[in-house]
């Protein structure tokens, strides 16, 4: 039986690394004067989005993997990496640039389909929040208990998503461009700490008489 602490730990870790707050300023300036039912619309949709690339992750993660050859020791180490960069960029306040290709912008431009491409993904449920799923969804076993933990972890993080792009404005009147960026570093740096265990588990599994 999973236990709090451990949900606690799946859901902490997986919002530092979908991290929506460090995405309002990009919701805002892309909806900026549309009206407030279609701001809400795309932020349910944005979340809806999140929820379903997470959980497809989840289930299907590891046959992916299967297919290809590769273990899920060396997946953590790679998905670790990918978290640590992460990290180190929204270390620096910057992690939008890393997570959004040139392309991805310009059809931002468009605004069509702005809430699934590029805000659901790969803004919020990109590469390294894939990766933390599916190498949580074994961390602690591979039973139903677990499965249905993780789950649960993803419903909570797509509903922060949700109230959190829905009030964006507010958020920032609040917090402010610092106080938006000093949230995104202090994820960063829980972030930086869940990668490198991550490698460490990974690299244990691997390479046993490191131990």
């Amino acid at each position: 039986m999973i236990e709090v602490s451990e949900f606690l730990k799946m859901t902490v870790s997986l919002f530092a690394i979908v991290e929506p707050i460090g995405i309002v300023p990009f919701f805002l300036s892309v909806t900026h004067g549309w009206p407030r039912e279609r701001v809400h619309a795309s932020a349910r949709a944005a979340a809806v989005t999140v929820f379903l690339v997470l959980l497809v992750s989840m289930l299907l993660g590891e046959g992916f993997l299967s297919i290809f050859g590769i273990s899920l020791a060396s997946f953590a180490v790679g998905g670790g990496l990918i978290l640590l960069m992460l990290a180190l960029s929204m270390m620096k306040a910057n992690q939008m640039e890393m997570r959004q290709t040139p392309e991805e912008a310009y059809e931002v431009e468009e605004r069509n389909a702005m809430a699934v491409v590029p805000l659901g993904v790969p803004l919020l449920a990109g590469p390294g929040a894939m990766s933390n799923v599916i190498v949580q969804s074994h961390q602690y076993g591979a039973g139903v208990d677990v499965y249905l933990a993780l789950a649960l972890a993803i419903v909570v993080v797509s509903l922060s998503v949700f109230w959190v792009f829905r009030s964006a404005g507010l958020i920032v009147n609040r917090l402010g461009t610092t106080g938006v960026n000093l949230v995104t570093r202090l994820m960063g740096l829980i972030l930086a700490a869940l990668a490198v265990e991550m490698m460490a588990r990974g690299l244990l599994e691997l390479f046993p008489g490191l131990g």
